[in-house]
């Protein structure tokens, strides 16, 4: 029984130092062929927007607001991937049960 608390305890330390990793990382995700590029941090804030200035024209406001979604999108699937790995290293690997959000 102590064997196993120690490894939680264990567990409880890396996931917190995985935790203020995540904070570090950056993930950039792009649309419309690399006109738009966003960066965010591994949790999902928002970092960083690229705008190619060809998209700066008043009549292609649409467009550039969809490209921006798109681009973040892009980076927050490339993140929850990305959080994916860390977590089946962190665990070995053991499944963790349907809808619990760690992050």
């Amino acid at each position: 029984m102590m064997g196993m608390m120690k490894q939680v305890q264990a567990m409880q330390a890396k996931f917190a130092e995985m935790q203020a990793e995540l904070e570090t990382i950056e993930v950039e995700g792009t649309s419309g062929g690399g006109l738009v590029t966003v960066t965010i941090t591994a949790k999902g804030a928002l970092k960083k927007v690229k705008i190619d200035p060809s998209l700066m024209r008043e009549d292609e406001a649409d467009i550039l607001e969809d490209l921006i979604v798109a681009a973040f999108n892009d980076a927050k699937g490339k993140s929850e991937t990305l959080l994916e790995g860390k977590m089946k290293a962190l665990t070995g690997g053991l499944p963790l049960p349907p809808g619990l959000k760690l992050f």
